[in-house]
């Protein structure tokens, strides 16, 4: 049976203060934790990529274009020497000096942290971090990649490690390309964008000086490149994009009971909360939000591994809920999501959990608190849902995605330890094994038009378009224009893999909007090399040749052949925040 959790009179539900008399130290932000596994993870597959790319170039590759030649082309850099060149080359090779980036990197972050009138810490770690981990990456290579210097007169002493990667180049990427995006991104006035191209140039100087000087392959000097920028990638999305690591709020900061709180609110508000990603202290500052926004006696019901939601969900509304709040990942926002489908009773979504893609999607915060903040100052809007259903799949509805294949394969393969360590990154790591997942053979018939063929690794049918780690995968998905979308990924070989990631990063918008295939029927026999296909459509039947992996907002359902979807336009009613600019 669910557990009732009562609410606390409100002058008990006031967090510690952590100002005299506490006896505790300043508190941590929140999400330093689960942020840095992320990062740690991440610059783990960063590390192998690179050390597989190095034992590539060391190895099977090595006798083949354009590895080939290289020799040349160090060669014609030492015959090009002149006395102007090799002094301006010194100069270029000492930019990228680990004393000079270090040094740099120090002044850099106490510029951001002491000179702007409100510090910029977060961008003053972003570059620390950014720096120390592609060292760290630079390390691990050279110790797993053993790879001889060019064999030319070489005008610097060499050191003791590995030509591949290039840490001068990769040192002055991760520095001076991590400035130029704090100047881009932080700066104001036209200065900033001639100071950011000149920034980004560094690091191609710098690695133009060590081919020249006779350290470094040119594959040496790329690999430094991508090191750097992967390291700020990975880094800059966690601290500069997703925001994960939030300040904790000062003593005060919210509202507890006094006389600034609103009106209250006349009905009844249930929160439907998973007790294993909503602990006790979310709890806390989620009622103090409620509290302090007129909702004065909210009930907190926990999911259970029998009931994940369902029957909570509907014993709200029949006992006359005027607002559902859930607390937790997407597949407990899917089950609330679904008992709620026509009801009209408003739902205000919290995330918790590790993809939290519903809650990315609509533009919330990830910090549990100013999620639900910011909802309850918002406004009423009604979304569409997916309903789907399938062999061994009873009907339900989906409120963020459901797919069939690689994508359904990895989350079967995600270690449930995993996400709760890294967070979403536990789904790249289990990615790696399921690339080898077969291709399937499938039929798909859209909005009764007739059916065509298709082979793919992947189907994604979606009503919200952006995944885990800020990817859009159907760059037209909304989640109220009374459509769902559709991806075929389907490709063949390193260069369809390529141009599918270069289709998905690039966001290209699909052709234009058809409510059937019959102009895709005609030209079904023209599409060998095609890696990327985007629909839209009302209604889809898609019918594999045989069972295939299958997931529902991130939750594995089982394998299946069949899998229908239809949309639901504005089944939905979520509490989303108001866009003042």
């Amino acid at each position: 049976m669910p557990t009732a959790v009562p609410e606390r009179p409100a002058g008990l539900s006031r967090a510690p203060s952590a100002g005299a008399g506490s006896g505790k130290g300043v508190a941590l932000p929140r999400g330093v934790g689960r942020t840095a596994a992320r990062i740690a993870a991440l610059t783990a597959c960063q590390a192998g990529l690179l050390v597989g790319l190095g034992l590539l170039i060391t190895g099977p590759a090595r006798d083949r274009w354009p590895l080939t030649v290289e020799d040349h082309v160090d060669e014609a850099f030492e015959r090009g020497r002149t006395g102007t060149l090799t002094t301006l080359s010194f100069i270029g090779s000492e930019a990228g000096n680990t004393l000079t980036v270090i040094t740099l990197t120090l002044a850099a972050c106490l510029v951001l942290v002491l000179l702007p009138r409100l510090p910029m810490w977060r961008q003053a770690v972003f570059l620390a971090v950014a720096v120390s981990s592609q060292a760290l990456v630079f390390l691990v290579i050279t110790l797993s990649v053993d790879r001889d210097r060019p064999d030319v007169d070489r005008l610097d002493a060499s050191p003791p490690t590995s030509s591949y990667t290039s840490g001068h180049t990769g040192a002055a990427t991760a520095l001076y390309a991590g400035v130029a995006v704090v100047v881009l991104s932080r700066g104001r006035g036209p200065w900033r964008r001639a100071v950011g191209v000149l920034l980004l140039l560094i690091p191609l100087l710098v690695g133009v000086a060590r081919l020249y000087r006779g350290m470094h392959h040119p594959t040496d000097v790329v690999g430094g490149i991508v090191n750097g920028c992967l390291s700020l990638l990975i880094v800059g999305r966690a601290l500069l994009v997703d925001k994960s690591v939030t300040a904790p709020p000062p003593a005060g900061s919210l509202p507890v009971a006094d006389g600034t709180r609103a009106e209250p609110h006349h009905g009844t508000t249930i929160v439907i909360f998973n007790p294993t990603v909503t602990d006790e202290a979310t709890r806390v500052s989620l009622r103090r939000v409620l509290d302090h926004n007129g909702h004065r006696a909210p009930v907190f019901v926990e999911t259970t591994r029998d009931d994940p939601g369902s029957g909570q969900t509907a014993r709200a509304i029949r006992d006359g809920a005027t607002l559902v709040v859930v607390c937790g990942g997407d597949g407990t926002v899917r089950t609330v999501a679904d008992a709620l489908a026509g009801s009209g009773v408003p739902l205000a979504v919290v995330p918790c959990g590790t993809g939290n893609l519903l809650a990315r999607n609509l533009g919330l915060p990830l910090s549990p608190a100013e999620a639900l903040e910011a909802a309850l100052r918002g406004t009423s809007h009604p979304l569409d849902l997916g309903r789907i259903e399938g062999d061994d799949l009873p009907a339900t509805h989906f409120a963020a995605m459901s797919g069939a294949g690689l994508d359904a394969a990895m989350i079967e393969h995600t270690d449930e330890r995993a996400k709760s360590a890294v967070g979403w990154p536990a789904y790249l790591l289990a990615g790696i094994s399921t690339l080898r997942t077969p291709r399937m053979g499938l039929t798909i018939r859209l909005d009764g038009a007739p059916a065509v063929r298709r082979t793919a690794r992947m189907v994604l049918v979606a009503n919200v378009g952006t995944v885990q780690g800020g990817l859009t995968l159907l760059p037209s998905a909304r989640p109220d224009d009374g459509r769902l979308d559709l991806l075929v990924l389907d490709p063949r070989g390193p260069g369809g893999w390529l141009r599918a990631v270069g289709t998905l990063l690039r966001g290209r918008s699909r052709a234009p909007r058809a409510t059937t295939l019959d102009t895709l029927a005609t030209r079904d026999g023209d599409r060998t090399g095609v890696p990327v296909e985007f629909f839209t459509f009302r209604r889809a039947e898609l019918v594999f040749d045989s069972p295939q992996s299958r997931e529902l907002d991130g939750d594995p359902v089982g394998p299946g052949r069949r899998l229908t979807a239809e949309v639901r336009p504005g089944a939905l009613t979520v509490l989303l925040p108001s866009r003042e600019k």
